[in-house]
């Protein structure tokens, strides 16, 4: 298995212009909701006031995967995941449209957020050449906040070696600004 500074380079050599990293803090929440609220449906209640649904079990398996990574953002991790399934739990509860209309609302205005970020990037989205990112997508957002407060920064300078630096616009515009 790679190793979290692997994993989070990977995914930052697809996102170095800050503008796209500025979507990803509002589109990437936005998309992990909407998934969780959408796979929410249907729920088995178990005993405890527990919701087994799919949404559940594929929630668990990212926490595995996160927890795998690295402990203490794994643990971050986890505890958003536990709101997501908060969030998706109670929003399963609405009337079928209204569930819907906020999973596929979520779902979709995270997405086109997403597009318009990859757009000032001039680079295709991580997961199109490992799907894997569609997990580390949440935990980018994560190690950025982390980064921005001073923490971690071993793995932030890891990430800066192996990706670059981010940037404001796209090295072409630049080249043409000092011509």
């Amino acid at each position: 298995m790679k190793t979290l500074g692997d994993q989070l380079s990977n995914y930052a050599n697809y996102h170095r212009d800050r503008r796209n990293i500025a979507t990803h803090f509002v589109g990437i929440p936005m998309i992990f909701v909407a998934v969780v609220v959408l796979l929410s449906r249907p729920a088995l209640a178990l005993p405890g006031g527990v919701a087994l649904s799919p949404a559940l079990l594929a929630s668990g398996g990212a926490v595995v995967f996160y927890c795998a990574l690295d402990a203490r953002f794994g643990v971050t991790m986890t505890a958003l995941t536990g709101l997501a399934l908060w969030a998706g739990a109670s929003t399963s509860k609405l009337a079928t449209g209204t569930w819907l209309a906020v999973g596929l609302g979520l779902f979709v205005v995270g997405w086109l957020i997403q597009f318009v970020g990859h757009a000032f990037e001039g680079k295709k989205p991580a997961f199109v050449d490992d799907l894997i990112g569609l997990l580390v997508g949440p935990l980018f957002v994560v190690a950025e906040v982390a980064f921005a407060l001073g923490l971690r920064p071993d793995v932030r300078d890891e990430v800066l070696h192996r990706a670059g630096p981010t940037r404001n616009r796209k090295p072409e515009t630049r080249a043409l600004d000092n011509a």
